[in-house]
């Protein structure tokens, strides 16, 4: 996953609570494609199912599921994270457990290829990135 460098995703400021992202390779297929552009938000914190936007122990900057809590091998907490194409990258079953400090941002959802064209590549429609934005800064204003 990359948007200006293959390893760092963009934040749109400084401060700002939502960047982008943008999907390299097939491991996260059928959820995602490889030039998917993700909307994520970096003050969510994530839950088990959760696509969420994480630094590998290589460097690595990733977008995995969030499977389970686990224990890292220094005591702390950390997320097991996989892929949704087993065969296609690498996951935890690979680098082990990730550390909490090390899940960057939580994958609010897809804003390119736009959701409406999903139908005519054969994929299946998401949410609109207009009202995922709206419920998103909903939800956080405790609207």
């Amino acid at each position: 996953m990359s948007l200006r460098s293959p390893r760092v995703p963009r934040r749109i400021s400084a401060h700002a609570p939502f960047g982008l992202a943008r999907v390299v390779g097939a491991s996260m297929e059928p959820t995602l494609h490889a030039g998917d552009a993700l909307l994520v938000s970096y003050w969510r914190t994530p839950s088990p199912g959760s696509l969420v936007v994480a630094r590998f122990p290589d460097g690595a900057v990733v977008v995995k599921r969030a499977v389970e809590r686990r224990t890292t091998r220094t005591g702390g907490l950390g997320w097991w994270l996989l892929s949704d194409n087993p065969a296609a990258g690498v996951d935890s079953r690979h680098r082990g457990v990730i550390a909490d400090a090390d899940v960057r941002a939580v994958v609010l959802g897809r804003l390119w290829p736009h959701p409406a064209s999903a139908g005519k590549t054969g994929r299946r429609p998401r949410r609109s990135w207009r009202r995922l934005l709206v419920s998103a800064m909903s939800r956080r204003r405790g609207l």
